[in-house]
């Protein structure tokens, strides 16, 4: 008798496809680089032949600022090392640009320091701890923000009056923090790592001592008051029976041509509607401007055009919006153009790469003359950061989650794996930063004498306030 078999059609398996090495090997190409860019080589700095004289290279980065600012960005600068370097990322980018790389590119800050990081609300009213300076964002190589942020580490450290020694220690444990947490995101699925957040209750729950926990409470407790309906009182008055933001020279101020200033901003504020999504405008356009007040801020971004917008959907329902020019990237020469005709795109586009949560109002615009801008909530609970405040335990406990944002934002926007097979699980590359640190911290200590010498030879204009 003959077995009749069903007759079994053939499965064409279909090949999978190629997705590219996997975190394991990607990990082991970045320790690869180790050959070509061995980890020690980034503790070298010596100032190049040609180097260009900071103080001509800080005049050159005037061009186009608001030519009456100007003394008081170097009013500023002048205080100490520490506010010089804040307000002289161009002439780190141009330093570091002859350092060694491994080529490995990421969304960077690109103004990477220790007071460019801090607490804020998320829409889901969060306070979260994360980067929060973004006007030179572009793609550059990873090394660039963490060696701008552990110098930044050094200088601070000796204007806090620490010792020499604890100063380098503190550099190596941001290298370290970075290092060691870089490599958690490279273990990490991509979504996982996109959606990775820093609460800033990481600092209170991670507290070494009583007195750091209480410190890190009233901190917390203050920046969920700072919000429109917690600051409105406080920053604004009834001037001739019209609701206005309070004078307070030199750092905001209406101007003689404030009535011009604001029909100007009002132009600019309809462009800026479009740039938001939908849901957004709906919210927005329930408020109108009814006061404008010109800003002065930071140090490195005094010059730039810079206001703050009183909008109201009702006598007891404020929105304060600030809106700051954007300015080429000081990265730019060095790192490539931006692909963003418009540099309030590129701040916009880069602060919410890098950012687990960004404020809502985020959007850009430009002016008639072609400058670009971009728009914000004014100290949405904003944390405010005090260095000058901090007992050594707060400042380290702060620097070490100063390191994880850091590998936080760069694991979001380049390659983890890459970059932590780079690293490796060993301290040498922190012992290079750490090197590299002190050397450029007492660069900048030379350069910061040579701003002094030219503002008192009155090659640069320095005081302390502004002509309205």
């Amino acid at each position: 008798m003959t077995t009749i078999r069903p007759k079994v059609e053939s499965i064409t398996r279909e090949k999978p496809e190629a997705l590219g090495p996997n975190a394991k090997q990607r990990m082991a190409l970045g320790k690869a680089l180790r050959e070509r860019v061995p980890r020690a080589s980034h503790a070298q700095w010596t100032p190049p032949s040609g180097r260009s004289d900071p103080a001509e290279l800080l005049k050159h980065t005037d061009r186009g600022r608001v030519k009456e600012l100007i003394p008081i960005r170097y009013a500023r600068m002048r205080q100490s090392p520490f506010a010089f370097f804040r307000g002289a990322a161009a002439l780190m980018a141009s330093d570091l640009a002859q350092t060694p790389t491994t080529g490995i590119r990421v969304q960077a800050c690109g103004d990477c320091h220790a007071s460019n990081f801090g607490g804020f609300g998320s829409p889901e009213r969060r306070l979260v701890f994360d980067i929060n300076d973004f006007d030179e964002t572009l793609r550059a190589p990873w090394e660039w923000d963490l060696k701008r942020l552990s110098t930044s580490v050094v200088l601070a450290g000796r204007q806090l009056g620490a010792r020499e020694r604890h100063c380098a220690d503190a550099a190596r444990l941001v290298a370290r923090s970075y290092r060691e947490h870089m490599r958690e995101y490279a273990s990490m699925r991509a979504l996982d790592a996109w959606y990775s957040h820093l609460d800033a209750e990481i600092l209170i729950d991670d507290a070494k001592t009583k007195e750091s926990k209480k410190y890190w409470e009233r901190l917390e407790s203050k920046a969920r008051l700072q919000t429109g309906e917690h600051v409105f009182p406080g920053i604004t008055g009834v001037v001739n029976g019209r609701r206005r933001i309070i004078d307070h020279p030199p750092l905001v101020y209406h101007p003689r041509s404030a009535e011009t200033i604001r029909k100007h901003v009002t132009e600019m504020f309809h462009r800026y509607r479009l740039t938001l999504p939908d849901e957004r405008r709906v919210i927005l356009d329930r408020y109108k401007i009814v006061d404008v007040a010109r800003k002065v801020v930071g140090v490195g971004s005094v010059g730039t055009r810079c206001a703050v917008a009183l909008l109201m959907a009702d006598e007891h329902d404020p929105l304060f919006l600030q809106f700051k020019e954007a300015l080429p990237s000081v990265l730019e020469p060095y790192a490539g153009k931006s692909r963003y005709a418009n540099h309030g795109e590129r701040v916009v586009t880069g602060q919410r790469m890098l950012q687990s949560a960004s404020d809502v109002f985020l959007g850009w615009t430009s002016d008639g003359e072609g400058r670009s801008y971009y728009f914000r909530q004014l100290r949405d609970m904003k944390m405010r950061i005090d260095l000058d405040e901090m007992s050594q335990e707060e400042w380290i406990e702060y620097l070490e989650i100063c390191g994880w944002a850091l590998a936080r934002g760069h694991a979001r926007t380049g390659d983890a794996a890459k970059i932590a097979g780079y690293l490796g699980k060993n301290a040498k590359f922190d012992d290079a930063i750490e090197k590299f640190s002190v050397a450029y911290a007492d660069q900048a200590d030379r350069d910061y004498e040579v701003l002094v010498k030219a503002i008192r030879a009155g090659r640069l204009p320095a005081r302390s306030y502004a002509a309205a």
